[in-house]
């Protein structure tokens, strides 16, 4: 697997990628893109960390693993290309921002405009099987973003880490909320939304941090 990662996250990733775990993952993934439908396009794997250098990362939003749908995934959790209809849980995210902040609903499921902003949207698993959810759980890449996350909040201070559902609180289990500021709810899917996410004043709450410490706030 090629990894094309942008130069401050491979300094700080660099050792990682010699593991073996690592190197079994890369097998692993190369041989499901030749002889499968493979989600993001592989120039795309790792879009997060390019469009959100390391010292940049002001909020973190923790997804699952990439849409599994034809044209959807672009590498950033949650996020979709410009001219697909737009998910539903990305459609409850607007809805909050929109009860929010009174920032009004956009056509564009492109978040790529976050990423630039200093929004890592992390995907647990960065690469899935086509019409086939999860399918590539379990391979290495939850070890991976696992130490992603470590590096964040432990290299970095006062982040927002947004954690929507039991998997994303999980996977931000360790992170030290006196150094930083974690936001738990619901997920925003149809099934939990209606269950905490929508209220949750997240996006809000971050803003107000980040001017608390100085960052500029995200425009949402």
């Amino acid at each position: 697997m090629n990894v094309e990662i942008s130069n401050s996250w491979s300094e700080v990733l660099k050792g990682e990628f010699d593991k073996e775990y690592f190197k079994l993952l890369s097998k692993f993934v190369e041989e499901e893109y030749a002889n499968h439908t493979v989600y993001p396009p592989e120039g795309l794997v790792f879009n997060a960390f390019e469009k959100c250098p390391f010292e940049d990362v002001k909020v973190v939003i923790i997804g699952q693993d990439p849409y599994h749908q034809p044209y959807q995934a672009n590498g950033l959790s949650f996020s979709v290309n410009e001219g697909v209809r737009l998910p539903p849980s990305l459609c409850n995210i607007y809805k909050e921002i929109y009860r929010d902040l009174g920032v009004e609903i956009t056509a564009s499921g492109d978040l790529e405009r976050w990423s630039r902003q200093g929004v890592l949207l992390l995907n647990s698993i960065l690469t899935v099987r086509a019409d086939n959810a999860g399918s590539h759980q379990k391979q290495g890449w939850e070890q991976f973003t696992d130490f992603v996350i470590e590096k964040l909040a432990s290299e970095r201070e006062n982040l927002v880490f947004m954690l929507w559902g039991s998997y994303a609180q999980q996977k931000g289990r360790n992170i030290d909320s006196s150094r930083h500021l974690v936001l738990t709810s619901a997920h925003p899917s149809p099934l939990a939304a209606y269950r905490g996410f929508l209220g949750n004043g997240h996006f809000s709450k971050a803003n107000i941090y980040l001017k608390l410490h100085d960052k500029e706030p995200i425009n949402w």
